[in-house]
């Protein structure tokens, strides 16, 4: 099965010039991948995030992200039950995931890496995300939102290093975290 996920985003100390926005849970698709018994790659993704950006693009930001861990969805529900089980994310003591950044650095205006503080199972780790792309604007659809801004941000975790042990080395270690986001004001 499948280790966690989630990550995310922007963080520095906010300026006065950061807008504050409001993850939009809709278009925001936290997923991931794990190697399953080496013959295959497993893919994953939760359903609820919800979360706060502030950022000044180019400059400074932070991030506020919570997943709802029992949201986990992989295409087959017997696996699913498995992995909110404390054989993996043990939903019902620990029911959400959260990343909270410690510091961003951008790379020109549209790039970013960001770290911050991941907590699964209780256990935090400081991971640090790649962000190809971020791009900000007018939204083209609905004139009552002020403004848009959206990212990818990717990297990997161990989920032994959160205590998810369950099935090692079977099922992969590795956990590649990819997480889709759109936040609006």
């Amino acid at each position: 099965m499948r280790k966690f996920l989630l990550v995310s985003f922007l963080v520095l100390p906010v300026i006065a010039n950061a807008a504050s926005y409001k993850i939009d849970s809709s278009h925001t698709y936290p997923n991931f991948t794990v190697s399953h018994l080496g013959f295959s790659t497993m893919y994953g993704q939760f359903a609820k995030t919800t979360g706060t950006l502030e950022m000044d693009l180019g400059k400074s930001g932070s991030v506020n992200i919570t997943i709802d861990a029992a949201s986990i969805y992989t295409g087959f529900e017997k696996r699913d039950k498995h992995l909110r089980s404390p054989d993996f994310f043990n939903v019902a003591e620990f029911p959400d995931i959260t990343f909270k950044s410690t510091k961003v650095i951008f790379s020109g205006k549209s790039k970013a890496k960001v770290t911050g503080d991941l907590t699964i199972m209780g256990v935090t780790k400081s991971i640090t995300l790649d962000v190809p792309d971020i791009k900000c604007g007018k939204h083209p659809f609905n004139p009552k939102i002020t403004e848009i801004c959206g990212f990818n941000a990717h990297g990997s975790v161990k989920r032994s290093d959160f205590g998810m042990k369950f099935g090692l080395p079977a099922i992969g270690d590795e956990i590649t975290i990819n997480l889709e986001v759109e936040a609006t004001r």
